[in-house]
């Protein structure tokens, strides 16, 4: 298959047998995503030796690698489509959490068909949830390729009649924005939730699903674009965060539609930015403060007796750790997706702008996404597969 390499760090012998994918073989260490000046040359370490700074992700290239065979335990997957995330960047940088030995695959969440089942099935088939040619979608090291290899516990059925574009990007949103909306802030009809960042991935997931449960939606971001965005995927109202006096916004939206208690502000906050304490200042009597993440890149220092003046709580979430703490909560979440799915109250976010066909162009959907120039998930096409709903 096709890889994306750094050619000047690691030789690739030639091989016959291939894949196409996105090969990492040494780490960016700047902080930012744009190229260094074309005369800018490497400079020196203590010991004289050039430190290579790696211009991630605009200098990726693709390059040839082995196809991997199925393992006992692990599908082969044929990849149609692959999600992109924050963290793919951070990994391209040396900074993420988990960095695999180099060289490495990047990407994570994928969407494709069964190319070939675990080697253990011959004598096992029947215990087996997929069969060569079923349409899933998942999230495993190496979904920038066009093969990957995966476990069952990290696939799922696309929905009928989704595309592999769409359940490409379902893997991490979806099941974060239900599980913190639903089981950790208990949203129920007649809530009012503020959704920050609300035209991201994470975003639009959290915006159907609350609105899904009957919630009122009050949606923020930066752009008009992302502002309409929002509406189009059913926010009630839209708000510009970059308007230093949001907080008073809310409120007055608040003050004029609710009675009561909910006069004062909104019961649920998700928040996948770090906007917590700002926050504090327009949410109600016993309002739910959901942490999804710190988008913004700091991490905020909360005046807690706003927490206590207005009885809140704020709860975080840590959705990829459920499958080692809570793996019943896994299986509850996603029926409850695939049930709004059925009820047609869910549907795709991906990115539509703007497309992004083929690995190549793997570098430049990620500079998109890390310049905050696009809306929902933005999703490359591996193949003209991608579309297909069949």
């Amino acid at each position: 298959m096709r890889a994306v390499q750094v050619s000047e760090y690691v030789k690739v012998s030639p091989i016959t047998r291939h894949r196409q994918s996105f090969l990492y073989t040494k780490y960016h260490t700047r902080s930012n995503l744009n190229p260094l000046p074309p005369k800018q040359t490497p400079r020196k370490s203590k010991t004289n030796k050039p430190i290579h700074h790696y211009r991630a992700p605009l200098d990726l290239k693709t390059t040839e690698v082995p196809t991997p065979t199925p393992s006992p335990d692990k599908y082969l997957i044929e990849i149609h489509s692959a999600g992109t995330n924050f963290f793919d960047i951070l990994q391209i940088q040396g900074k993420y959490q988990h960095q695999p030995p180099l060289p490495w695959i990047g990407g994570a969440e994928f969407a494709g068909t069964i190319a070939a089942l675990p080697t253990s099935s011959a004598s096992a088939s029947s215990s087996l949830k997929y069969k060569v040619g079923d349409r899933v979608f998942g999230a495993t090291q190496g979904a920038y390729a066009t093969h990957v290899l995966a476990p069952e516990s990290t696939l799922l059925p696309v929905p009928p009649g989704w595309s592999f574009e769409d359940a490409a990007g379902l893997f991490v949103t979806a099941p974060t924005s239900y599980g913190g909306l639903v089981h950790r802030a208990g949203v129920k009809e007649g809530d009012w939730v503020l959704v920050h960042a609300a035209a991201g991935g994470v975003g639009l997931s959290a915006v159907q699903i609350a609105k899904a449960k009957g919630a009122t939606v009050i949606a923020t971001a930066g752009t008009a674009r992302k502002r309409e965005i929002a509406k189009e995927f059913g926010a009630d109202y839209v708000v510009d965060y970059t308007d230093k006096a949001w907080p008073e916004i809310v409120k007055k939206l608040c003050k004029e539609n609710r009675s009561g208690n909910g006069a004062a502000g909104v019961d649920i906050v998700y928040d996948p930015v770090g906007m917590i304490e700002a926050s504090l200042k327009c949410v109600a009597w016993n309002a739910r403060l959901l942490v999804i993440g710190f988008a913004a890149g700091s991490i905020e220092k909360v005046a807690l007796n706003r927490v206590l003046l207005k009885n809140v709580s704020i709860v975080g979430l840590h959705w990829g750790q459920y499958a080692k703490f809570e793996t019943g909560t896994v299986g509850e979440v996603w029926k409850g997706i695939f049930d709004l799915v059925a009820q047609g109250k869910f549907r795709g976010t991906a990115f539509k702008d703007e497309s992004f066909f083929g690995l190549d162009s793997v570098p430049k959907a990620l500079q998109a996404l890390g310049g905050r120039e696009t809306w929902g998930k933005v999703v490359v096409n591996v193949d003209e597969k991608a579309k297909s709903k069949l």
